[in-house]
């Protein structure tokens, strides 16, 4: 076994811990990756609270993370060592279902296995994630990470980044869409972004006008205060697209009533009790979907886009050591817009 160092939760709380982390020898088909930077994104939260079935015993988080190849296995013909690279949410998957041959890993019909708290296909292990100095996955769910992208920066793109781009994509978002993102933070800034790339004209719902500038600053053309009853009025029927990154539980008819004919929510925040009125779909024929980070065909086209565009996501660099004012804050909302663990200080 490889020996490495990362931070774990215990009981529940975000007072993580440093410990040691046991990480498998390489496989054929193996790469083993130098962590050096990880996004802390909420899901990371409701991870440490037992809020969404991942093992709590020994976890750690980090599913978002940018690095450097230290090792390849002997079947390894597309990374060497030096390299760098991106990883996200997904670290393998059956290979086979329909789901996979399409590069929809994120929906493997066998399930995919999680960057942490997962369950290994090979030795039946729980898998720990990128708040450690060293990780091992299969190649085939490692990217290189183009020139030119800060790997800070760019790490968030690995699950708030690739969380947009799939329903964007999916939807055909381009010049003359108009999309609106409920919700300004580590996912919906990097919605913005995106979406003013791909040319739509992009509007931010808020609960309060205190958001403008930071939206506007991101490419938005408008901000609607969503407990506004005028400005909702106004905003009626306008949008084809709504990405939802509100992870609290909310009442999703007001949004859906600012979908215009066959227009869609997206709800992507993960909120963990839903519930809505058939009628709000009903009239205007709307479509209320979701999605989950994104599989390989995906995933490598938002880096070649973002490389081309220059996007990467708003942070706050920490070293690693103050992971649990990272999480703390990030529970408050206090941040603009996404944490970024520097994995140094753990050498």
């Amino acid at each position: 076994m490889r020996t490495t160092t990362g931070w774990q939760s215990t009981g529940n709380s975000t007072d993580l811990r440093q410990v040691a982390i046991e990480r498998r020898e390489l496989r054929d088909d193996d790469l083993a990756v130098r962590v050096d930077y990880c996004g802390v994104c909420h899901s990371d939260l409701h991870a440490i609270h037992g809020l969404v079935g991942k093992p709590t015993d020994g976890l750690v988080p980090g599913h978002e993370f940018t690095g450097t190849v230290t090792a390849v296995g002997s079947a390894v013909t597309g990374f060497a060592p030096g390299d760098p690279v991106a990883v996200g949410t997904i670290v393998d998957s059956c290979g086979e279902c329909a789901m996979c041959r399409a590069g929809q890993e994120n929906f493997c019909y066998q399930g995919a296995v999680t960057t942490y708290g997962g369950t290994d296909r090979v030795d039946g292990t729980v898998t720990r994630g990128g708040y450690s100095r060293e990780y091992v996955l299969r190649d085939k769910f490692a990217y290189r990470l183009p020139a030119g992208l800060d790997p800070a920066a760019a790490a968030p793109l690995m699950c708030a980044g690739i969380t947009m781009w799939e329903p964007l994509r999916e939807a055909g978002v381009g010049p003359g869409s108009k999309v609106a993102v409920a919700g300004l933070g580590g996912l919906g800034h990097l919605g913005v972004k995106l979406a003013v790339a791909l040319g739509a004209e992009v509007t931010v719902l808020s609960r309060t006008a205190e958001k403008e500038a930071g939206a506007l600053a991101l490419g938005a053309t408008d901000l609607v205060v969503t407990g506004d009853d005028e400005q909702m009025k106004r905003a009626f029927g306008r949008f084809d697209l709504i990405l939802d990154t509100i992870a609290a539980v909310h009442d999703f008819t007001p949004l859906l009533r600012l979908l215009g004919l066959q227009g869609t929510l997206s709800v992507l925040g993960a909120p963990l009790e839903t519930s809505v009125r058939i009628m709000e779909l009903t009239f205007g024929r709307k479509n209320l979907t979701s999605s989950g980070t994104g599989g390989t065909r995906h995933t490598a086209e938002l880096l070649s886009f973002c490389a081309e565009r220059g996007i990467t996501a708003d942070i706050e660099l920490l070293p690693s050591a103050r992971v649990g004012e990272a999480l703390s804050r990030l529970e408050k909302g206090d941040v603009r817009y996404r944490f970024v663990l520097d994995l140094a200080d753990l050498d």
